[in-house]
C-alpha cells in the first residue's frame, strides 16, 4: 500500500484515501455521506448500530470500522442497502419509547433525522415493545431518560476515553441491554454538565438531558430544520 494514499470507489465515484483510514473516514473527506448513528467524530469506532453497513467488494461490512484498501469497490446508496437501514432504524424506534412531538431533541435528533433521510415517516413493520424505563432526574444539572436510548455507546466512549470518568456502561444482554450509570443514580456519580459525554452533540437522541436548556432553539433554527442529516458532509464534495 502506498504511503501517500490510494484510490477506491463508492457507487462508482473515485475516492482518495490515506493509509489507515476507514471507508467512512475517507468517504467523509470526499463529501460522500454514509449514514451512521453509533459513530461520532473524535470517538473510537464501535460498529454497533450497523446503519453504516455497505457492500465492499460484495461483502457486507461496517463502514466505520472497515479499513479502506486500494481499488476497493463500495456500494453505499442502493435500494437494498437503504431498505436494510430503514429496518434497523425502525427497530430502534420500536425498541424504545420515542415520542418525537413532545421531545426537546426533536429537530436536533439524529434518529429522527435518519428516519426522514431514509423515507421512514410511519414505522409499521415491527411491533412496539413499549418498555418500562424510569427517568433518572436525581442530578441537579442532568437528567437521563433511557426511554429514548438507542444503545449507541457514544456516551460510554466519551466518558471513558475523553472525560476519563467511566460514568456510563452497558448492563444486560441482547434485547435487554441498556445503558446504566456507575452509581445508585446519576446524582451519586461524578458526572458534570461540562463533561464531553454530556455535551449536546454526543447523545444522538434525547436521552441525556441538560436541565434548564430544553427547547432553547425555536423551530426553524434546529440542526435538521434546513436539510437532511449528512448535508454538511455532502457539501464538501467538489
Amino acid at each position: 500500500m502506498s504511503d501517500t494514499g490510494f484510490t477506491f470507489t463508492i457507487d462508482g465515484l473515485p475516492v482518495q484515501a490515506k493509509p489507515g483510514q476507514t471507508i467512512m473516514e475517507a468517504a467523509d473527506d470526499a463529501g460522500v455521506y454514509i449514514p451512521r448513528l453509533c459513530d461520532h467524530e473524535g470517538l473510537r469506532h464501535q460498529g454497533g448500530c450497523r446503519v453504516c453497513t455497505v457492500k465492499a467488494s460484495g461483502r457486507s461490512v461496517a463502514a466505520c470500522t472497515q479499513p479502506a484498501t486500494p481499488d476497493l469497490v463500495v456500494e453505499n446508496e442502493s435500494e437494498h442497502i437503504n431498505s436494510m437501514r430503514r429496518d434497523l432504524v425502525e427497530m430502534l424506534f420500536h425498541e424504545g419509547n420515542h415520542l418525537c412531538p413532545i421531545c426537546e431533541a426533536s429537530g436536533n435528533c439524529e434518529l429522527q433525522a435518519m428516519a426522514y433521510r431514509l423515507d421512514m415517516t410511519q414505522p409499521t413493520k415491527f411491533p412496539y415493545l413499549e418498555p418500562c424505563r424510569a427517568l433518572d432526574a436525581s442530578h441537579p444539572d442532568i437528567a437521563l431518560d433511557t426511554n429514548r436510548c438507542i444503545s449507541c455507546g457514544r456516551c460510554i466512549r466519551a466518558s471513558q476515553d475523553v472525560d476519563g470518568k467511566g460514568i456510563f456502561g452497558y448492563v444486560g444482554r441482547g434485547i435487554h441491554r441498556r445503558v446504566a450509570v456507575n452509581g445508585v443514580d446519576l446524582a451519586h456519580t461524578d458526572a458534570a454538565v461540562t463533561d464531553d459525554a454530556i455535551s449536546a452533540d454526543v447523545c444522538p437522541v434525547g436521552c441525556i438531558i441538560r436541565k434548564r436548556v430544553g427547547f432553547s432553539k425555536p423551530i426553524g433554527s434546529r440542526e435538521f430544520d434546513d436539510g437532511l442529516i449528512g448535508q454538511k458532509i455532502e457539501s464538501k464534495r467538489k
